[in-house]
This record gives C-alpha cells, structure tokens and sequence, in this order.
C-alpha cells in the first residue's frame, strides 16, 4: 500500500469522508472513490453501480465494488440523479486502480442541491483526515 504522501489527491475535487470524491464538470457531477479507497481496496474485480435516472439522498448506497481483499458499498456524496455510468468498467474494473479520477469515474449525477458541494473537503483537509487514521 502506498504511504500518505505517495496518494494522488487532485486540487480540483472534492472529498467525502466515506472517500468519495467529486468533480464538477459544467451542469454535472463526476463520482468516484478515492486513490486512498481503491489503494486500500487492492486490485478490484467486480464493480455493480446504479442506472441512469436512479435517484440517491446524500449518503445512501449507491454501488458495491468488489475487490481481492473485500466487498465495499460507495455511498452518494451528495443528493441527485445519475446522468451517466462509466459502463467500461463492468469489464475493465482497473481502470479504477490505474486511474481513479479520470478513466476510472464511476457515475454523473444531477445535484440537487448544488450548495451540498460546501460539505465536503478540499485535497488538504482530507489529508489531514487521513493522516488521522494511522
């Protein structure tokens, strides 16, 4: 596993305290985990995520992802629709290892709420949250 400081946590998303992150693109929402959660995870197998139109609250179970080691569900960061599903990784489940924040993505939505983006952390505070874990 990688140590802190070796953890890709881009500047331009945001962090939820499940790790989550999201990135706003135009009128939507990209939705991922984390490089510390798939890191933490080790190579994934299966991943089984939501349809478009299936609306989530903030912090209902969205999809499950399966890896070598466990089985873990991802939760929404925040309420809204989902738009889109990166359909690629039902059969490419590491791109989500490989790259997480860009071919590994896994939904789109349509906020609600736009302002719930306010609850989640920036890149140095959830550093500082993980480094609280060791």
């Amino acid at each position: 596993m990688k140590e802190i400081n070796e953890l890709n946590l881009p500047d331009d998303v945001l962090y939820s305290k499940e790790h989550e992150y999201v990135r706003s693109v135009e009128q939507k929402v990209i939705v991922g985990i984390t490089d510390y959660a798939q890191d933490q995870m080790g190579d994934l197998v299966f991943l089984e995520l939501p349809q478009v139109g299936d609306r989530f609250l903030t912090g209902e179970v969205f999809g499950t992802i399966e890896s070598v080691k466990a089985v873990i569900e991802v939760y929404m960061p925040l309420a809204g629709e989902v738009i889109e599903v990166n359909n690629s990784l039902e059969d490419a489940p590491e791109k989500v290892n490989k790259s997480p924040y860009v071919e590994g993505w896994m939904i789109a939505i349509r906020p609600d709420n736009p302002d719930e983006l306010d609850q989640l952390m920036s890149s140095d505070a959830y550093l500082e949250m993980l480094k609280g874990l060791d």
